[in-house]
């Protein structure tokens, strides 16, 4: 993080115009500018910048069948959920509904995707802000049984995607009307043992994590994802908000909108019944699903006191810790319970229809829409990542938080407001980078 000019308090008079140009340990690339006239804050705005990646227009004209491979690329950290998001789409669209040994499946190669994605942002990138690190390396040569830990969680996660998705990133097993190649026994029932050992350090790493100092911060969140009536929201549900609409996905686009804001090349997302920002991800997910956690999980909330709804950003951390258990504890049972599917694959007729579908990524609710002609080829299609949807909320949090810090110096300024940043575990634009901070004094 790059020093600012001056690391001082400042005078209520005085104007200051604090830019963080680039953040760090978040995925993706985006700044914060800060203005403040006589002790007053006047502007927070989170810039994003997102270059255009064209993924919407790349789709148009190709056959159905590349779209998972396709979009996978989009996020090299929750690939799945990219893929199953546009197959649930398109099976929507081609009328077809796998069988429950599939649907299983699918549900354990999520579980993969949520351990490995969550242990990363817990563990390398979320961590070392509550233990007083600049990062991971730092927090690595001070308290390395942290890190140990999460590589060793993360491992179990790459290694399920790997024998189901073909490869822990990008994985090319995932097909429309199932999966191209179902695994046999033997390559899946070995990982038994991983993933008993991994709900114990799962189990450990929560309880100690609710053992951290969480700042007092809380706000009036609408919290919105997908509610199952039998089980914790992965693949399949209706979306709900916290004052109780409950719409089919198909539904989405006339309850949710984006918007372009002047200094964000990313859109912003709204409630269109209210023009206001909402809360999508795993603190969402835990207020309305909190009961539909697996029982160790829920058991565990209970133990360390998480109190449901939770309106405190900060503690997110739990909720995902908490969802870590939940993916485990899951996948263990289907892993011990698993044997191979009488076929691989539904087989489909393409014709002209549209179909649209959502799921829950790490992050949040993901929302894909698909139109197809006659011989299965993409003629329309749209992509509304969890992060793009959260990102209007996070301003509007720096707003709420940042009047209780202009007693601060401006880097500590700037390093409270990433700390609330790196909360909502943001994939801005799937780069490698999001801070390096420079404050300019007027």
């Amino acid at each position: 993080m790059k020093k600012p000019h001056e690391n001082k308090p400042h005078e209520e008079h005085e104007k200051r115009s604090i830019r963080v140009e680039a953040m760090t340990r978040v995925e993706g690339e985006g700044g914060l500018e800060i203005e403040v006239r006589e002790g007053r804050l006047e502007k927070v705005h989170l810039r994003i910048f997102e270059p255009p990646r064209f993924f919407e227009a790349l789709l148009r004209g190709r056959p159905l069948e590349e779209v998972p491979d396709i979009t996978a690329r989009i996020c090299g950290i929750c690939p799945v959920a990219y893929q199953m998001s546009a197959v649930h789409a398109l099976e929507k669209a081609l009328g077809v509904t796998v069988p429950p040994e599939l649907r299983r499946l699918r549900r354990l190669l999520y579980c993969g995707e949520w351990i490995e994605s969550h242990v990363l942002h817990v563990h390398m990138l979320h961590l070392p802000d509550f233990l007083g690190f600049d990062g991971v390396l730092e927090m690595a040569k001070v308290r390395p049984e942290w890190v140990q830990r999460g590589l060793r969680l993360r491992k179990i996660g790459n290694e399920l995607l790997e024998r189901l998705g073909g490869r822990a990133i990008h994985p090319i097993n995932v097909a429309v009307g199932g999966f191209y190649r179902a695994p046999r026994s033997d390559e899946l029932v070995p990982l038994v043992a991983d993933f008993e050992e991994g709900l114990q350090l799962a189990i450990e790493s929560t309880r100690q994590i609710a053992q951290l100092d969480f700042p007092s911060f809380n706000q009036p969140y609408d919290w919105v994802a997908l509610v199952h009536p039998e089980e914790y929201p992965f693949n399949e549900g209706r979306i709900e908000t916290s004052d109780q609409l409950a719409i089919d996905p198909t539904e989405f686009e006339h309850h949710f909108a984006e918007i372009q804001v002047p200094h964000s090349t990313a859109l912003h997302a709204i409630r269109t019944a209210t023009g206001k920002p909402y809360l999508v991800g795993p603190l969402a997910r835990i207020n309305h699903a909190r009961h539909l956690l697996r029982p160790t999980a829920r058991r565990l909330a209970d133990e360390i006191g998480l109190e449901t709804p939770c309106t405190n950003p900060y503690r997110t951390i739990l909720a995902r810790s908490l969802e870590v258990v939940h993916a485990i504890e899951e996948g263990l049972e289907i892993l011990k319970t698993y044997q191979p599917p009488r076929t691989s694959r539904i087989a489909y007729t393409p014709h002209e229809s549209h179909g649209c579908a959502a799921t829950e990524a790490p992050r949040g609710l993901l929302y894909h829409r698909y139109a197809l002609d006659d011989v299965g080829k993409i003629t329309a299609a749209s992509i509304i990542p969890p992060t793009s949807q959260n990102q209007a909320q996070i301003e509007a949090d720096l707003k709420a938080l940042i009047p209780s810090l202009l007693g601060l110096p401006d880097e500590q300024l700037a390093t409270r407001c990433e700390q609330l940043v790196r909360c909502y575990d943001p994939c801005i634009s799937c780069s490698t980078h999001f801070l390096r901070v420079h404050i300019r004094h007027q």
